[in-house]
């Protein structure tokens, strides 16, 4: 839970250096995996983690599915901030834990109680008063739906990265992280504008730390807690990165909280720490 909580709040923060690195989604997108994967081969290199033993047929097949559905997700949420706000795009990404929630209880038989399906879409509702479509003042345009569609694709993708990796064997989650770094490199090279990277020390600072810090590290971080917890608290504690997004959007980029977004905050929070511990919303009890 520790893990997966650190990597939640880092994601929350992804949004802001996308942003300044002043990079296409594909050129960020392609950034991180070829910084990350330097790091993460160094890393795998010490640690001694490279091993045949777990190249399987089968792992090697969902190694592909995750680190493809990770690079696609990637693009497709960052191409989503050009056409609707961050806010809304936001809001929709975050149908990514009920497709996990649910699919886990298909896939995995792991089943829910009714008291984690509470707290879960009393989570959901929060998101959707983070985003406070409301405050954003959006017209209703192709260009807006185009947005909307490609943040709803990349929470099927991330949602189908999520499932693909539980079934994963006895994989260093270093290595997974480090495939799917390879995968994007090997799929985006080709549809890179190489041009665009002649920045400013700034800006390849950006990329620097998109590359180490929410590449490597902060996915090592996931898959290490993906192993160890069920889905249910997967997707309650994925509610984690809207909060931390709207408090750095307003710390970068002086965008005030409404006092929706402070109510959806209040109800993310309790909705995360109740659901994980199992409490009944009506008893306050746990059962």
């Amino acid at each position: 839970m520790i893990q997966l909580t650190i990597a939640m709040l880092l994601s929350g923060t992804i949004g802001y250096f996308v942003v300044e690195s002043g990079q296409t989604p594909i050129n960020v997108v392609l950034a991180r995996c070829v910084i990350g994967s330097v790091f993460l081969i160094i890393y795998c290199l010490y640690a001694k983690l490279f091993s045949k033993s777990y190249l399987t047929s089968k792992n090697i097949g969902l190694l592909i599915i995750v680190g493809l559905s990770i690079v696609l997700n990637w693009i497709a949420l960052f191409s989503s901030y050009k056409y609707a706000s961050i806010g809304v795009a936001t809001t929709i990404y975050h149908v990514a834990p009920f497709i996990v929630f649910f699919g886990g209880a298909f896939l995995f038989k792991e089943g829910f109680s009714k008291s984690r399906l509470i707290w879960l879409f009393t989570a959901f509702a929060g998101v959707i008063l983070i985003g406070d479509p409301e405050n954003q003042k959006i017209s209703v345009e192709k260009s807006y739906i185009l947005g909307c569609g490609l943040a709803l694709i990349a929470a099927t993708l991330y949602a189908m990265a999520t499932l693909a990796s539980k079934f994963i064997k006895n994989v260093p989650p270093h290595v997974t992280a480090l495939s799917q770094m390879l995968i994007g490199v090997m799929v985006l090279s080709p549809f890179a504008q190489f041009s665009l990277y002649s920045g400013t020390v700034w800006q390849w600072n950006c990329l620097l730390i998109l590359g180490v810090v929410h590449s490597a590290f902060m996915y090592i971080l996931i898959y290490a807690s993906y192993k160890k917890l069920q889905t249910a608290t997967i997707a309650i504690l994925s509610y984690i990165y809207p909060v931390v997004a709207v408090i750095v959007d307003y710390v970068a980029f002086d965008h005030v909280f409404s006092a929706l977004q402070i109510a959806g905050g209040v109800m993310i929070l309790t909705a995360g720490l109740c659901g994980t511990l199992n409490l009944n919303p009506f008893m306050l009890k746990k059962h």
